[in-house]
């Protein structure tokens, strides 16, 4: 497996798998509804190109397996876990774990003492697992629908 910086071309490939995880990993814990509210499939234009621009800015970091996309991963330089997600047919293979340990490098890095995220009920085991904790228990709202949360924070 190869970690490198996100490049603008990862842009469509990064977008599929996030539709795709989200619709295949998360069914354990969020109903239709809600993943559909989550990963609407008529906003993929649109997460073209605001994605794009996000990631650019943030500190990105793309696996790959044999020139595959397996998962991506994204904190803003101030700390902010945006996005952490593996390919479906990648799980608890290590994607995670080896993008988070590099994105918290970097914080360190930085100076950035803390890393905070907003984890879904699937992601959220593997948090604990790698030291961070539970700050409140939230539900957030997309198009209407309300999905279950954590606001989750490790000290670096």
């Amino acid at each position: 497996m190869e970690i490198r910086r996100f490049i603008e071309e990862d842009i469509s490939e990064v977008v599929s798998l996030f539709y795709e995880t989200v619709h295949a990993v998360n069914k354990q814990h969020y109903s239709k509804e809600q993943l559909d509210a989550w990963a609407p499939q008529e906003e993929v234009a649109q997460k073209l190109e605001a994605w794009k621009e996000s990631m650019v800015s943030n500190i990105t970091y793309i696996a790959e397996i044999c020139g595959q996309i397996v998962g991506f991963a994204d904190m803003t330089y101030g700390g902010e876990l945006d996005r952490l997600y593996v390919h479906k047919n990648y799980q608890r293979r290590g994607v995670a774990s080896a993008m988070l340990k590099k994105l918290e490098a970097e914080a360190g890095r930085l100076g950035v003492n803390e890393i905070r995220t907003d984890a879904s009920i699937t992601a959220k085991p593997f948090f604990e697992r790698k030291g961070y904790r539970v700050v409140q228990s939230q539900i957030v709202e997309r198009k209407g629908v309300k999905l279950d949360n954590f606001k989750m924070i490790k000290k670096l």
